[in-house]
């Protein structure tokens, strides 16, 4: 089996080139391709699929045995890194200092991709005929608007009946320490802008106008107390937040005519997007705001429960690291909303989440190694033949 010595330098030369490459969404930067030279030698059929602005990369490296394919997912492109001169060392440099490597992409998710690399080179050195498949599916677009990344992708496999049965995604999802958190599901996201029409006017009449502001504050004060629903086992209470509120001409001196709103639902699985969507209007209406909605649902939640991939990373993250890791479903969203009606196991796993998309972003160098390791056992377990012959 390949030293630890060996992996770690591996996975930090892997992670530093690819932090060094540019690849601000939708760029690529070359990432997708150095990824796919070095799975190439390693019997992996790579694609490079390519919609729009967006480069993704499909790679499969078949085990020789029947058995389940299971799939190593996540993104190469970045949020911009803000003003440069604000960081410790130039964003795109990945410099050393005091055991931490700094750059952007360096925990979202850069250093992820090369840890799923080199855990793959060690794993099939060590295991050349294995049951199943490997795969890879990386994308340029997670970061952006997600229309022409992971889903597209995934639109090309169902076309081609590609099976896909376990996926473990490299999202930064560890908060204090490597491994003390895997998601297992994430919330779903409805967003909406809300227009609320009024009638302008000078504020000295406003007999002869129609305040939006005043209109919709009743009905904001009423929906900020709502109890959507109590959550369940899995997820949280579903939250409803306004994050921006614009109405008025600038003026002093003039009623406006128009309120606009953008507000945003993070849901589980005890609420569907319909029935949000009818217990928000109902409040509208009931006090009488001449209005309408521009919905858009981000992605439905998406849940996989204890069972063979969680318990196989969680033995592997106690294994590795000594910790216990726990399951959650909080945060944000990810591709794994869109894998997730493809795919029947889905979790994200990866490193310490607290600087991503600020400024000095960064990893520590000895969580490297150990993120390697946990990738590396649980590609052993789910490629074994015992786990293979429970789960194909």
């Amino acid at each position: 089996m390949q030293n630890n010595q060996t992996l770690a330098d591996a996975t930090l030369d892997l992670a530093k080139a690819l932090i060094q490459r540019e690849s601000v969404t939708p760029a690529d930067g070359g990432c997708c391709e150095l990824v796919a030279s070095r799975l190439r030698p390693l019997g992996f059929k790579a694609e490079l699929l390519n919609y729009h602005d967006v480069t993704n990369l499909w790679a499969v490296r078949e085990g020789g045995m029947p058995g389940p394919t299971v799939v190593l997912a996540g993104h190469v492109d970045v949020v911009p890194p803000g003003p440069a001169e604000k960081w410790l060392h130039p964003p795109f440099s990945a410099s050393l200092d005091s055991d931490y490597l700094y750059g952007r992409g360096a925990a979202d998710m850069k250093s992820s991709v090369a840890a799923f690399v080199t855990a793959t080179e060690a794993f099939i050195k060590q295991t050349p005929v294995f049951n199943g498949r490997i795969a890879y599916l990386i994308t340029s677009d997670e970061e952006g608007p997600a229309l022409h990344g992971t889903v597209e992708v995934l639109r090309e496999l169902a076309h081609r009946g590609e099976p896909l049965n376990y996926c473990i995604i490299g999202e930064p999802t560890s908060t204090s320490q490597l491994g003390d958190v895997i998601k297992n599901g994430r919330r779903g996201t409805l967003s909406g802008k809300l227009f609320i029409r009024g009638k302008q006017g000078h504020v000295a009449y406003p007999h002869l106008a129609e305040n939006p502001i005043h209109r919709f504050a009743p009905a904001l004060a009423e929906l900020a107390a709502v109890r959507w629903d109590d959550g369940n086992t899995y997820f949280p209470a579903t939250t409803w937040q306004v994050s921006n509120i614009h109405s008025g001409t600038g003026a002093g001196n003039v009623i406006p005519g128009e309120l606009v709103a953008d507000f945003n639902f993070r849901f589980g699985s005890v609420s569907t997007p319909e029935a949000l969507r009818q217990r928000l209007e109902s409040v509208l209406n009931r006090h009488g705001l001449s209005y309408n909605i521009d919905w858009n649902l981000g992605g439905d939640p998406y849940l996989t429960p204890p069972g063979t991939l969680c318990d196989v990373v969680q033995e592997s993250i106690r294994s590795v690291c000594g910790v216990d890791p726990q399951l959650s479903t909080t945060g944000g969203t990810s591709d794994g909303r869109f894998i997730a009606k493809h795919c029947r196991e889905v979790i994200e796993f990866g490193p310490v989440n607290a600087t991503i998309h600020q400024v000095n972003e960064c990893i520590r160098v000895p969580d490297l190694l150990p993120l390697a390791q946990i990738y590396l056992q649980s590609l052993t377990k789910l490629l074994t033949q015992s786990t293979a012959r429970q789960t194909a």
